[in-house]
């Protein structure tokens, strides 16, 4: 039997992840309020780094340029850093406006 994190959707950690450096205050379900650093993201989830106080299976709502609210739920941990699927995948026009905000750098763009 296979090991391993049991996704809703087929497996989507080959999405393109986008290297950002990006700070969001979350509505953790049961703690409150809480700030995280989003290191990577995808249409379908995100990387924090330096994580406190999360635990796989965490629930928890953040906001996102051109997205507004959306709910991720805590599917990995590991030392310092935690990996988030959202509820629901970003449509790709959405998508593409949030990147262009949270990379300010165009270096950090992925190229056309």
């Amino acid at each position: 039997m296979a090991g391993g994190a049991q996704l809703s959707v087929t497996d989507m950690r080959r999405s393109t992840r986008h290297p950002v450096d990006y700070s969001v205050i979350a509505e953790h379900l049961q703690h409150g309020d809480m700030t995280l650093h989003i290191s990577n993201i995808s249409a379908h989830g995100f990387m924090v780094d330096k994580v406190d106080g999360i635990n796989r299976g965490d629930r928890m709502i953040i906001r996102l340029p051109s997205v507004g609210r959306i709910e991720a739920y805590c599917i990995w941990i590991t030392d310092d850093r935690a990996g988030f699927q959202f509820e629901r995948i970003i449509r790709f026009d959405s998508f593409e406006t949030m990147i262009a905000e949270m990379q300010p750098n165009p270096a950090l763009r992925r190229r056309s």
